[in-house]
């Protein structure tokens, strides 16, 4: 039996050539797509998701001011709360519900903003307010007191709009 050898003929230069550019501009074009996609998410982080709203009412029962929030219910939602965000609105918020009443520990390891957080027990009272938290530290933030829900809004929040621990808040979710 003879075999024949079959020769590979080597493809042309021009050949070669053509494929080189065509993959430069699928790199380049797919980098401009990734570019101008992603810039703003980087710069930004994630953005605002409203999911309800929530108002403070002071102890007298009058209201004293109402936001929108987002809704971190979940083990996942909670576990990543208002990290990597790099804005946050005047009248928005994260609105923690947790599994339990008991007493809560946040940290603010990827979280870029200074918040106020305030602990709220199941009656829906403000039991302790941490303001003007500092950003991206390992410091437990701790309510000391058994808390339901978790809220989260710029620093200052708290003072400027006169809220104290003794107020309530009220929700609904869209």
């Amino acid at each position: 039996m003879n075999k024949q050898k079959q020769s590979k003929k080597p493809p042309s230069n021009r050949r070669l050539l053509w494929w080189a550019l065509l993959a430069l501009l699928v790199l380049i074009f797919g980098g401009l797509i990734w570019s101008n996609t992603t810039k703003s998410s980087r710069m930004e982080g994630p953005q605002f998701r409203k999911e309800g709203t929530l108002q403070f009412v002071g102890v007298d029962g009058q209201p004293i001011r109402q936001i929108d929030i987002e809704i971190a219910d979940t083990d996942m939602e909670r576990a990543r709360g208002l990290m990597w965000r790099r804005t946050l609105g005047s009248d928005q918020g994260m609105l923690f519900i947790m599994d339990a009443p008991e007493p809560q520990s946040f940290w603010m390891l990827n979280t870029y903003l200074s918040l106020d957080i305030l602990f709220v027990d199941a009656d829906s009272t403000i039991v302790k307010i941490r303001p003007n938290t500092k950003p991206r530290s390992l410091d437990a933030v701790t309510s000391e007191m058994p808390a339901l829900y978790v809220v989260e809004v710029n620093a200052g929040f708290c003072a400027q709009h006169g809220i104290r621990e003794g107020d309530q808040i009220r929700f609904t979710k869209n």
